[in-house]
């Protein structure tokens, strides 16, 4: 079992679930996202999502796709996010999983990709426009080199195509909690909790969920339901947005925020 699974499998036996944040590498430059993920890492994340940088981020809302925007005006892509995991990931406790989207994958090559991320300490990966009819190669590849490949469920993926993506799966599924993009939203989508039974029926596979998750209200109330791991991402960046203060106060905001969200999963 890769070390994502891991994590969220034990987070289930001990009745609670994972925070999982997501920033994006080099927003708003490499320096801060670098002290970014030793405060997360500190303040209880116990698995990191980090974007690669790309200008077509379809799935990503306004706030992350701005991120992504100023990470490549400052010339951040593969090789320096490679670069930035190369000299983090031995210092963290939390598994950085990479989240990129299949174009700059499939630019640089899949086996010199998978291998690269591996190299520097990356535990899993996430591609979310991947076509699930291409995901065998994926998966073996990244099984070779103990990569943890996550394939998404939406609210609007069939159940036949949920069997065929489970089956498919190497370990954990992202179950995306509403159909459209990322963001913050006031509101929870409540089907979601019936969905997840649903999967859950079909499979012992840990399941994360993410997209639209903001506050440490909508945290507290997922941690009740039978979920493994918590995304959030726009709520970080939001934070890491605030240029109007010093840097070391925004590290100390995410670290609090991040603090805030853990202490609402465990005194669920």
């Amino acid at each position: 079992m890769n070390i994502i699974s891991k994590i969220l499998y034990n987070k289930r036996q001990s009745n609670t679930c994972a925070l999982i944040p997501f920033i994006t590498a080099g927003y708003p430059n490499i320096e801060i996202t670098t002290e970014a993920l030793y405060e997360l890492n500190c303040k209880g994340a116990d698995i990191i999502e980090l974007g690669i940088p790309y200008s077509d981020a379809l799935a990503d809302g306004p706030m992350i796709q701005n991120s992504s925007k100023v990470a490549l005006e400052k010339g951040v892509y593969v090789d320096q996010v490679l670069d930035l995991l190369s000299k983090v990931t031995y210092k963290l406790a939390a598994p950085i999983v990479v989240f990129s989207y299949y174009n700059p994958i499939l630019a640089r090559g899949l086996d010199r990709f998978i291998m690269e991320i591996a190299f520097a300490g990356a535990k899993g990966l996430i591609i979310p426009d991947l076509p699930l009819e291409e995901t065998d190669y994926l998966v073996a590849l990244c099984k070779f080199y103990s990569i943890e490949l996550i394939l998404f469920i939406s609210p609007s993926t069939s159940y036949d195509r949920i069997s065929l993506i489970v089956s498919k799966s190497p370990g954990s599924l992202y179950f995306v909690s509403t159909n459209g993009v990322t963001g913050m939203r006031d509101n929870l989508n409540m089907s979601v909790n019936t969905l997840c039974q649903y999967i859950k029926s079909k499979t012992d596979k840990s399941i994360m969920l993410g997209f639209g998750i903001s506050t440490v209200e909508q945290v507290y109330q997922i941690s009740k339901w039978d979920i493994d791991g918590i995304v959030m991402g726009s709520a970080f960046i939001n934070i890491l947005s605030n240029t109007k203060i010093r840097h070391l106060e925004v590290i100390e905001k995410l670290g609090s925020f991040c603090n805030s969200i853990k202490l609402s999963i465990n005194h669920q």
